[in-house]
């Protein structure tokens, strides 16, 4: 509402990876918010420094429109079709501000995730990687077959050849491409996360006198899925705050390795030995066994405490303990947008407004989660949705 006031428009994205399952928040003109891609959303990103907002044309939804764009020193992006003129640039800087606190707030909100949302959240990009490359992969295979027909010596028509294998084979490197981009979103490689956690730790401990020594992955190890890399640097965060906060320890290790099916989590101090361990794991467990992780941890007396995770790379097999997240696994990204809809109470109407669909469209979703998580009522699927930590849609 305040970013309305402020800089009229009538379409709005906010882009941040720190939400691997569902990376876009659209609001406004479905003209715009529903075919806007991801692909033009980084290419946006990509040309705009920490910290600037600028007025420019894009391409986006298919089209050149211009838009305003703000890129956040976490690495959101906030994107505005805007109506009317534009802005004073102190306006602009009261913009910037706000977005500053909605982009801190979403890396709060996913490095305090409860261990639902992140069950929900890698089953999501999984299941987005999984269909853009099947899809990929059968389109693909149609054109590599047109492609090869038409290489054919059979056919007289030399020029309209050539010209049809130029298309085809422009179509295949874009949609190898596309896959290829999917999956970066899906996964994120072990050395830039490795990178990104000691900078979160550098900056956690720059009022201690702790020395911070890290000991990076393998250059070739294996990509982390989204969800992997902010457990690890959640599980790093929380332990070196406690382990640094002891009074005792003056430096802390931090290493990381791949053996090809899980990341191997080891922090370690020198201190005293003295840190409630059983505590420490309390705090940790959950996020760690949410992903099919364990957990062990030590303090010796004397000599210093230890804590090590081994975090699989791979999606856990459903359990007959989690019904809830597997049914939750298999709803479509729309059907799990009205399940946050039917969780905040709104009807049909309501939910077909705020989602810029028909209620034709509305009533097809809700049946289909109905169906999925196996209930008979609006009510039955919210509350199991209230139960599995899906948050109400505001």
């Amino acid at each position: 509402m305040l970013l309305t006031e402020l800089v009229p428009h009538r379409a709005l994205v906010v882009f941040t990876r720190e939400c691997t399952g569902r990376p876009r928040k659209i609001a406004g003109d479905p003209a715009i918010v529903d075919r806007i891609t991801i692909a033009e959303l980084d290419r946006i990103r990509g040309g705009l420094t920490a910290g600037e907002f600028c007025c420019r044309p894009a391409r986006i939804a298919g089209r050149d429109i211009e838009v305003y764009a703000c890129l956040d020193r976490t690495d959101a992006l906030l994107l505005i079709v805007p109506t009317g003129h534009r802005p004073r640039p102190a306006v602009l800087d009261i913009a910037r501000a706000l977005f500053a606190v909605v982009a801190t707030g979403i890396q709060l909100q996913v490095h305090s995730a409860s261990p639902a949302y992140l069950a929900e959240s890698r089953a999501a990009s999984a299941e987005r990687a999984r269909t853009v490359a099947e899809l990929t992969e059968t389109h693909a295979v149609t054109l590599e077959t047109i492609l090869a027909t038409l290489r054919s010596t059979d056919l007289d028509d030399t020029r309209a050849r050539t010209t049809a294998r130029e298309t085809a084979t422009s179509a295949l490197i874009a949609l190898r491409s596309a896959v290829d981009h999917h999956r970066d979103l899906a996964e994120e490689a072990v050395t830039t996360a490795f990178a990104r956690m000691h900078g979160e730790l550098r900056s956690l401990l720059r009022h201690r006198d702790v020395t911070l020594e890290m000991v990076a992955p393998p250059l070739d190890g294996r990509g982390l899925p989204g969800e992997v890399a902010h457990a690890a640097r959640a599980l790093a965060r929380g332990t070196v705050l406690a382990l640094s906060g002891q009074g005792t320890a003056g430096r802390i290790r931090v290493a990381w390795n791949c053996d090809g099916a899980n990341l191997l989590v080891d922090i370690r101090d020198d201190g005293l030995g003295e840190i409630d361990v059983d505590e420490l794991e309390r705090q940790l467990r959950d996020r760690v066994e949410t992903l099919g992780g364990t957990l062990d941890s030590e303090s010796i007396p004397g000599w210093g405490s230890r804590v090590a995770a081994v975090l699989p790379l791979d999606l856990p097999a459903p359990s007959p303990d989690g019904p809830v997240v597997d049914a939750l696994a298999a709803l479509g990204p729309r059907e799990r947008e009205v399940l946050e809809h039917l969780v905040a109470g709104r009807r049909n109407r309501a939910i077909a407004q705020r989602l810029g669909v028909s209620e034709s469209t509305v009533k097809f979703h809700v049946a289909g989660v109905l169906r999925k998580l196996g209930v008979a009522t609006r009510g039955e699927a919210a509350a199991l949705g209230t139960e599995a930590g899906v948050r109400a849609a505001g």
